[in-house]
């Protein structure tokens, strides 16, 4: 009877590690989907900003970010530089990230 509560313990011991562990790492994947589509976006955005692309920078930013099965929450373009920011769902909770583009020798002051 000992060595079953033991094993039966064990057991519960080695998958609630492994439900945490499953859980961290779906966690910190859904993070880093989040920040690539919080940077591709950026670009996109300051891709239309600076008229590399046609169109509107924040419906671009978009656009990019649902391609990634994220969503856009905010996007803003000052002079050059497009701020972004987006979210991506995981088991019942938001992963967000958020990310500037623009050239690199261009600065908000500068305008």
């Amino acid at each position: 009877m000992a060595g079953t509560m033991l094993v039966v313990g064990s057991m519960l011991v080695t998958s609630s590690l492994a439900l945490g562990l499953a859980a961290t790492g779906g966690a910190a994947v859904a993070a880093r989907r989040a920040a690539g589509a919080a940077d591709n976006a950026a670009i996109a955005a300051a891709d239309t900003v600076s008229g590399a692309v046609p169109g509107e920078p924040c419906e671009r930013a978009a656009e990019v970010a649902e391609a990634s099965h994220a969503r856009l929450v905010s996007c803003s373009a000052e002079g050059l530089i497009a701020s972004v920011t987006v979210a991506v769902p995981f088991a019942g909770f938001t992963a967000t990230a958020r990310a500037r583009a623009g050239p690199s020798q261009y600065s908000v002051d500068s305008g």
